[in-house]
């Protein structure tokens, strides 16, 4: 099993730039694909950004092509994104994501992760 934790949100101003951490404890973080999913009042959880075992892998929402950046450090057990040119509509909640699935069609779909972080506010005003 592995433990979740994300840290570095905050209330910032639209056009600002934010980094998420997600930092895992208690397995092995290079068996995982990890991603971030996010989720705002009154809406589906959708998926934001998700990174293969070494990093050899990403992959986007449209949202959020050419704005965010994911990365992981596995010496460091963390993954991180990076959110630049943030907008009001990225205003959610953030979740990191384990998954030991290795079918790269599910990579994108939340079903497919079975860990998940407590979640982080990140909000965006105008």
């Amino acid at each position: 099993q592995v433990q979740l934790v994300e840290s570095g949100g905050g209330l910032v101003q639209a056009g600002d730039s934010l980094r998420l951490s997600c930092a895992a404890s208690g397995s092995s973080f290079s068996r995982y694909i990890m991603a971030w999913f996010r989720q705002a009042p009154g809406r589906e959880r959708e998926f934001v950004a998700v990174i293969t075992w070494t990093g050899g892998y990403s992959d986007y929402a449209d949202s959020v092509k050419g704005r965010f950046i994911i990365s992981r450090d596995n010496a460091k057990n963390t993954m991180y994104l990076d959110m630049n040119t943030l907008k009001p509509e990225d205003t959610a909640n953030y979740y990191c994501a384990a998954s030991t699935t290795g079918a790269i069609s599910e990579i994108k779909d939340a079903r497919a992760y079975g860990y998940w972080g407590q979640g982080i506010q990140v909000t965006v005003s105008i």
